[in-house]
């Protein structure tokens, strides 16, 4: 377990908010990844492995038509799940991975193309990073290592959104402190 996902965990529970997560490339590895931490059942709804592409559909509601045009790996696909995962599961937060991950190129895309994407409410706040954000991901190594690094990525994703939202919160509470200064 990373010390990346134990201060997720951390941070969420404090939240009071809670997270999902749809899975492609990684299989299951960063709901594995999530759970080694202790006290993950506070703040971790679910996941879906959807490694076929019918199921980002069917399960995550990918747009067909996405699918269709740009396969299944694509930054609007990695958002699509994210989004869908985190409505279908009822979570706060929702990730995403989709990539390549190797022997073999897929959709035209060669190896070591991924995409993370993460997924959470807009509260309105000053400085709320709500709503979705993708990372466009050129990994090298092995199939392990893109994978491994693929789960790094979308937890540090969301990880830096939560740090993001905060500072934003305190900075506005010191404006309101300093008479909007």
């Amino acid at each position: 377990m990373s010390s990346t996902a134990t201060e997720l965990v951390r941070l969420l529970t404090v939240r009071g908010e809670t997270l999902a997560v749809a899975e492609s490339l990684t299989g299951g590895l960063v709901a594995a990844e999530i759970t080694g931490v202790p006290g993950a059942s506070k703040v971790f709804r679910g996941s879906v492995t959807a490694y076929a592409t019918e199921l980002k559909r069917d399960l995550l509601g990918v747009d067909t038509a996405l699918l269709e045009r740009q396969g299944a790996v694509d930054p609007q696909v990695a958002a699509q799940m994210a989004a869908g995962v985190r409505k279908a599961l009822g979570a706060d937060w929702g990730l995403a991975t989709t990539g390549v991950a190797g022997p073999d190129p897929q959709d035209g895309k060669p190896v070591g193309t991924v995409f993370v994407a993460a997924d959470g409410p807009f509260t309105g706040r000053p400085g709320s990073a709500g709503g979705g954000k993708v990372e466009a991901l050129r990994l090298n190594g092995s199939r392990a290592e893109i994978r491994m690094e693929s789960v790094r990525s979308v937890l540090a994703l969301l990880l830096e959104r939560l740090a993001d939202e905060q500072t934003g919160n305190e900075r506005a509470q010191d404006t309101e402190r300093n008479g909007g200064f």
